[in-house]
């Protein structure tokens, strides 16, 4: 099994904004949700070489708030392949030790997939190899104004946390409590901006962007993003 080299500094989560997969379809004269199945061997590739580099997190944004403007028929077939990606790489986390994570606003998501989300997440809450966390019916702004909300109705049942109020207050709010900000995030397709995710927990991320499609961004790839973050200098602010 190939790993890193020993001096690199492999970042303990990795993030990344899946995009292209349309244009991957389109370029090949083919309808958008094959861009979309395609994409699946991309999620596989690179949970692959996550685990074989290291990587302790490896999140996935799969499904904005915003991607439920989408025409019905795409969100209903996306819908769909994720039931069924669940419940055919379920036996593959547990060969591999992985724990799988949804994070996201749940209650927009229909029936049967909570079902196979709860159930998947219940198989593998012991898994510590590797912890894979797809962000579903997510958006930053939402995840900050819930979090908000559940702070607001602590402040209400006790108004002396106003007064000593931290970051880490928000931060245990937030659907990610408990799982570490993402060092580097990544994003595919050539655009160069974040789209509304974790604009909390990446406040001090890497980003590395990629013109290339995600159907096509595989373990070569995923190392490439990896190889860039290792020469980065991480100061937060701070004079090295």
């Amino acid at each position: 099994m190939n790993t890193m080299q020993e001096n690199t500094k492999t970042p303990v989560h990795v993030s990344i904004i899946m995009d292209g997969n349309g244009r991957w379809a389109r370029e090949r004269g083919l309808e958008r949700v094959r861009g979309h199945y395609e994409g699946i061997d991309s999620v596989r590739a690179c949970t692959e070489a996550a685990v074989e580099c290291g990587v302790k997190y490896l999140s996935l944004y799969a499904f904005s708030e915003e991607n439920w403007n989408r025409p019905q028929a795409e969100v209903d077939t996306l819908m769909s392949l994720m039931v069924k990606c669940m419940e055919n790489e379920l036996p593959t986390f547990h060969k591999n030790n992985i724990r799988f994570v949804v994070l996201g606003n749940r209650s927009r998501l229909n029936g049967e997939l909570n079902r196979v989300i709860d159930h998947c997440m219940e198989e593998t809450a012991s898994y510590d190899r590797l912890t894979l966390i797809v962000f579903l019916s997510y958006s930053g702004r939402w995840d900050i104004l819930q979090a908000a909300r559940k702070l607001a109705l602590d402040i209400a049942a006790d108004p002396s946390l106003a007064e000593r109020l931290e970051q880490r207050d928000l931060s245990e709010r937030l659907v990610t409590a408990g799982i570490p900000d993402p060092d580097l995030i990544i994003r595919t397709s050539g655009e160069q901006r974040i789209s509304n995710y974790l604009l909390w927990q990446g406040a001090y991320s890497e980003f590395f962007f990629t013109s290339v499609l995600w159907p096509d961004f595989r373990k070569d790839e995923f190392r490439k993003a990896l190889e860039e973050y290792s020469k980065r200098d991480r100061r937060y602010g701070k004079v090295k």
